[in-house]
């Protein structure tokens, strides 16, 4: 990432991104809450991708560069947080978890940012008390440094249909299915088949913000069914990808 420009107050605010717009890269000197009221949001770091829908928002820690993109039409909610105030003790990018009551106090602390009533204080200590009760997910794209991972993780977002096994990935970028399979695990974290799980999701969430419908979106990002794919979505997000347009603030 080239070219960061340097915020130093994290703002507090709402705002309204077109299809695709983007916020280029940044970095603030305090920490920040970023939530989707509607849309998709996608946040890019140097160590890689996270993505959110309306049931998710993302950490992002002070220092760290990173850049938005919209995904649909994004109502777009940043809380900063100064660098003393971490409620989540995380010091790296990380999409929490957003229940109806967070994401309600959320949209009223952004609603007007130049409050500075004891009322709206308040608003924020619960905030900060839901933040440390909301669960993390691993909802990321992380940026794989090996180059025969990175030639495997080309080819499964290049088609998320991308049916080949890893072995078969593997004969076609010139890796054994043993070693990207350790890479996997090593720098990853996860299997391949949670890997293109994650990655089917994100590119499933950019289609259906675009408004393609969720019977084409099950088919182009391989799942054999849209039935399949219903239920992977609604363990993954809380939701059907059905309701994905009618969730906003």
């Amino acid at each position: 990432m080239s070219n960061i420009r340097h915020t130093p107050v994290a703002p507090t605010r709402a705002q309204r991104l077109a299809a695709g717009e983007r916020i280029d890269a940044h970095r603030h000197d305090d920490h920040q809450i970023v939530y989707a009221g509607s849309g998709v949001l996608e946040v890019t770091t140097e160590a890689g991708t996270w993505f959110a829908p309306g049931t998710r928002a993302i950490w992002v820690p002070a220092g760290a560069a990173h850049a938005h993109r919209a995904h649909g039409h994004l109502d777009l909610h940043l809380v900063g947080l100064p660098t003393d105030d971490n409620p989540l003790g995380l010091d790296a990018p990380t999409v929490l978890a957003v229940g109806p009551l967070l994401r309600e106090l959320i949209l009223a602390h952004t609603r007007d940012p130049a409050d500075d009533s004891a009322e709206r204080r308040r608003l924020l200590a619960v905030l900060r008390d839901q933040l440390r009760a909301s669960p993390q997910t691993p909802l990321r794209l992380l940026t794989p440094n090996d180059p025969r991972l990175a030639a495997v993780c080309a080819l499964v977002h290049a088609d998320p249909a991308e049916p080949r096994t890893l072995a078969a990935l593997g004969a076609a970028t010139g890796a054994s299915e043993r070693t990207l399979s350790r890479l996997f695990r090593s720098e990853f974290g996860m299997t391949f088949p949670q890997w293109r799980t994650q990655s089917r999701l994100y590119h499933a969430l950019r289609m259906l913000a675009d408004g393609v419908p969720v019977t084409t979106v099950a088919h182009r990002c391989g799942w054999s069914s849209a039935s399949a794919f219903i239920d992977v979505f609604r363990r993954s997000f809380g939701y059907t990808p059905g309701t994905r347009g009618r969730r906003g603030p």
